[in-house]
């Protein structure tokens, strides 16, 4: 959903988050699980949080600042915006230790607790119009978990292919004239679905800031076979979108393999891809003894999405899979 402009910061305090010259991440504080662990509860008080410190920068360049003190990605990017006197929805999506537009390297639902921030801001805006010949666009849609979608990956030789001015990290504002910040990626990916075919529509696009040195040719994306390990450091901290976050050990191998093939069903059937979606789809359904057991814990997790059945059984048979070591 849509966020409220900010106040601007006074210059005292924007030095204060501040580190001049330095460009190593960090981290204080020891491994402990937050003492509320309720999914849909509100962020506990200040005082029960995991005390940690992660460095970061504007990925277009900007001096080193600290952020700590969060529970979700909403309340991250609200850290880094006050960091450099930004207001927060100027943030379209972070990137972990690197300060390029890198799909593999995407903020998802977990940060390793040794982690660089880098956080790429709003540049240049633009409007495309799209002759959609075929029924599939060739887009993979993701998006920041603060009501901005974007685009993750263009399949080659897809329609968007053929339209150079579409990049890989382009947030889609609006289609058709119709403003689209606040929905979710499924949301989208189902509007972008729903056009008519031999149809021409209209896409307002947000491209990420870029530095001079940054300007490169378009990338298509992460593939959808890559690796996509991010933490470096011994734990990581999981962010949730209710709830709040928790610093919990490195991902296991089951875990890994189980949420990278669930990601792929996410792209396959609804055209998306969301880490921190698959990882809370693997934690449902890595206990329940049964399909019928499964769904019904999907339907009360995340009853929003309305996953078809043919989609939920895919995603049983791929736990069921990575438990037994057959990926």
């Amino acid at each position: 959903m849509p966020l409220g402009l900010r106040k601007k910061k006074s210059k005292s305090k924007e030095s204060s988050n501040l580190v001049e010259n330095e460009f190593a991440g960090h981290v204080s504080g020891s491994s402990v699980k937050s003492a509320v662990n309720g999914v849909g509860l509100p962020p506990p008080p200040a005082s029960l949080r995991p005390k940690l410190v992660f460095h970061t920068q504007l990925a277009h360049g900007s001096p080193t600042g600290r952020v700590e003190g969060f529970a979700n990605v909403k309340e991250l990017y609200t850290k880094i915006a006050d960091a450099f006197n930004l207001s927060a929805p100027e943030i379209l999506f972070c990137t972990l230790n690197t300060h390029k537009i890198d799909m593999e390297k995407l903020l998802g639902g977990q940060i390793g607790l040794e982690d660089f921030i880098f956080a790429h801001t709003k540049g240049i805006k633009k409007e495309v119009e799209v002759f959609k010949a075929e029924d599939a666009l060739g887009l993979t849609i993701t998006d920041n978990g603060a009501g901005y979608a974007f685009i993750k990956r263009i399949k080659e030789g897809s329609v968007v292919d053929g339209v150079k001015v579409i990049c890989v990290g382009d947030h889609i504002e609006c289609i058709n004239g119709r403003n689209i910040v606040g929905s979710r990626h499924y949301e989208v990916a189902r509007m972008l679905k729903e056009l008519p075919r031999d149809h021409t529509f209209t896409l307002k696009l947000v491209e990420p800031m870029k530095a001079f040195e940054m300007l490169e040719p378009r990338s298509k994306g992460a593939k959808p076979g890559g690796e996509n390990k991010i933490g470096t450091g011994r734990g990581t901290l999981r962010l949730r979108s209710k709830g709040p976050a928790t610093v919990e050990e490195m991902p296991t191998e089951f875990e890994e393999k189980a949420v990278k093939k669930v990601d792929d069903l996410l792209e396959s059937y609804m055209g998306i891809r969301d880490t921190e979606l698959a990882a809370t789809m693997v934690e449902v359904g890595k206990d329940k003894k049964n399909p019928d057991e499964f769904a019904m814990a999907l339907d009360e997790a995340l009853g929003d999405f309305a996953f078809p059945d043919e989609f939920v059984f895919d995603v049983w048979g791929a736990i069921g899979d990575a438990k037994q070591g057959r990926f």
